[in-house]
């Protein structure tokens, strides 16, 4: 149950600006497709691909922690972290790829693995009605042998050059660009729920206010009783 009082009382304590930003991002996310990151260390790269994650309007990222911590460089993601909804998969002694997958299946997505080493789609022939989860590995690892073996789908970027593989931040990038843009132009229904919109746009505001927990308390106890 969202707090639609609450929202208004808290803009007040948000310039007009900010708002009319914050609308007009939500406008532009998607939960139609989405992203997981499967044990990328290097924190430039994570960071980098969390910044085209909320540059192309993907607002959920999933990390799959089996060797490497993930972590979103605040120089490299600018920022772009504290506006995505991350899940993390980090379970001790517990197979952290495959609940991953179980759980993007669960919600609807097609798993498709990110690898130019096999006959993969090109990604300007990629189906975008279906919803979709791009796994990305490491440039040399690659994905791990459980996701390939249990993807539902493989793309690539379509490359004339001696070199094998992009970086893996240039790679999101390329892909996120290709399949949004075609994404919007569709008439499928991409656009996050109203109701959703609204979850996040408090949230945001929330991010935005200095001493919001005692902004809050304010509201509870001398003008949400009074409702």
């Amino acid at each position: 149950m969202i707090d639609y009082k609450l929202i208004e009382y808290l803009e007040q304590f948000v310039t007009e600006k900010r708002r009319h930003l914050f609308r007009n991002v939500l406008d532009q996310r998607t939960n139609h497709f989405t992203v997981a990151i499967e044990d990328i260390y290097q924190p430039h790269n994570a960071s980098a691909v969390v910044r085209s994650c909320d540059i192309f309007g993907i607002q959920n990222v999933h990390v799959i922690e089996n060797k490497y911590k993930f972590h979103a460089s605040n120089r490299v993601a600018k920022g772009a972290q504290k506006w995505l909804d991350f899940t993390l998969y980090n379970q001790k002694n517990a197979d952290n790829t495959n609940t991953c997958i179980e759980s993007l299946r669960q919600k609807g997505y097609q798993i498709i693995a990110t690898t130019p080493h096999n006959d993969s789609c090109l990604i300007q022939d990629f189906d975008i009605t279906q919803k979709a989860a791009f796994f990305f590995g490491v440039e040399k690892e690659g994905l791990s042998k459980q996701v390939m073996d249990k993807a539902d789908g493989f793309l690539k970027i379509p490359m004339v050059g001696f070199t094998e593989s992009l970086n893996i931040s240039v790679a999101a990038a390329i892909i996120l660009q290709n399949v949004t843009q075609r994404l919007k132009l569709s008439d499928i229904n991409w656009q996050l729920s109203e109701i959703e919109k609204d979850i996040k746009y408090l949230e945001w505001m929330e991010k935005s206010i200095k001493s919001i927990q005692k902004i809050k308390a304010h509201y509870y106890e001398n003008i949400a009783t009074q409702q």
